[in-house]
Parts: C-alpha cells; sequence; structure tokens
C-alpha cells in the first residue's frame, strides 16, 4: 500500500527553528485529514518533529533518513 501524500515540503538547508516553523505553517494551511511530508538536512529536525507532535495535535506517522535528507510524514486530522 503506498502512503497517500497532499502536500511535500522542501526545507532542506534551513536550521532549526525554520524546518519546523515551516512545517507548521504548511500545517495550518492543509485542510483535515491530510498528509503533509516534509524533506529536512538539519540533523536536529528529527528531535524537533517528535516533540512537536507529541505537544500538538497533529501525528508523525513515519520519519526516515535517505541519504542526507530526512523526511518526516504528519497527519493533520
Amino acid at each position: 500500500m503506498t502512503q497517500r501524500i497532499d502536500q511535500r515540503l522542501d526545507v532542506t538547508g534551513l536550521n532549526c527553528p525554520l524546518p519546523l516553523l515551516k512545517a507548521k505553517q504548511a500545517l495550518n494551511r492543509l485542510p483535515a485529514d491530510s498528509y503533509l511530508e516534509v524533506v529536512a538536512t538539519d540533523p536536529g529536525s528529527e528531535r524537533d518533529f517528535q516533540i512537536f507532535a507529541k505537544q500538538s495535535s497533529y501525528q508523525l506517522l513515519r520519519q526516515w533518513h535517505e541519504a542526507e535528507f530526512i523526511h518526516h510524514l504528519l497527519y493533520k486530522p
């Protein structure tokens, strides 16, 4: 089964706090029941997105690495 992605956000080259800030802005613009994939290069983004998901209504479904890229898959209920 393939994962539905409603929007992809490229924040490569940006450092903390910008990847998370841009993801929050994108999530705010998305309707409910949407999936956002964020592609980052900042190693700190992995922890930032984990904490963000615990403190918000958004769900962090998956994180994975591909070469120097860190992917974050978020769901907006």
